[in-house]
């Protein structure tokens, strides 16, 4: 259903502006609801759980971080939260079966991931914005799914030590297919999607040709899947030698 009172893009998709809810700090109400079947449908579809990032205070939901390591077969490591789904998002009522989520991001084998070493942002941040693009649509009172972006802030500023202004949410196509929805005990569905980081050229790009553009130029440049903060600028074309402009 089109809301033509929505302001929309180049591209026809909806763009939502949010203002924080004026509240108190509210404790979650069933924290870890969903956790040991997100965990099950973990070690099912990928593989072990080595640890877990635990949130120690937790606003709305309490969102810890699972890790799953990279191994020789699986050569990157998997991060995905467990308890945004803890609480439904509000989306349109044609959305109804996509009102809960879980959020993912795949990282190099190389990544640093002690405790000392997320004390320096540039190795943090991946954490960061699961955590804060995972409360959103609490907060906010609104949702997030497939195809949506996220500026980080208006104006959009690079992100820690990257080039990257801002994410989109995209479907874990690097995983088996039925990594992509869990349906819990309970008959609540929750879907799975991964954090892409882009750069601001490809922000725009989603805003003027829509996200199914700018997946097939990942697709058609063989963007790996894998975060790499210095990869190749899809929405950006190459020159006479070669060189990006």
């Amino acid at each position: 259903m089109r809301n033509d009172d929505v302001e929309r893009s180049e591209s026809g998709d909806p763009i939502w502006r949010h203002e924080a809810r004026q509240r108190d700090w509210e404790l979650p109400e069933n924290p870890g609801e969903n956790l040991e079947e997100i965990q099950a449908h973990i070690e099912r579809h990928v593989g072990p759980i080595e640890s877990v990032f635990h949130e120690l205070v937790s606003d709305l939901v309490h969102l810890d971080v699972l890790l799953i390591k990279a191994t020789p077969q699986r050569p990157y490591h998997l991060l995905v939260t467990s308890g945004v789904s803890d609480l439904p998002m509000a989306v349109p009522p044609e959305m109804f079966e996509f009102r809960r989520c879980e959020l993912l991001i795949p990282l190099p084998a190389n990544w640093p991931l002690t405790e000392a070493a997320f004390k320096n942002e540039a190795n943090y941040w991946p954490i960061r914005w699961l955590k804060q693009i995972g409360r959103l649509p609490h907060e906010y009172d609104t949702w997030i799914g497939w195809g949506h972006t996220i500026p980080n802030g208006d104006p959009a500023e690079p992100i820690a030590n990257t080039n990257f202004t801002g994410v989109i949410l995209a479907l874990p196509y690097f995983l088996p297919t039925d990594f992509f929805r869990l349906t819990t005990s309970e008959c609540e569905p929750i879907s799975l999607y991964d954090l892409v980081p882009l750069y601001q050229e490809e922000m725009d790009l989603k805003l003027k040709a829509g996200a199914d553009e700018l997946e097939s130029r990942f697709e058609k440049q063989n963007i790996d899947f894998v975060l790499n903060p210095r990869r190749a600028n899809v929405a950006k074309k190459k020159g006479f030698f070669g060189f990006f402009k």
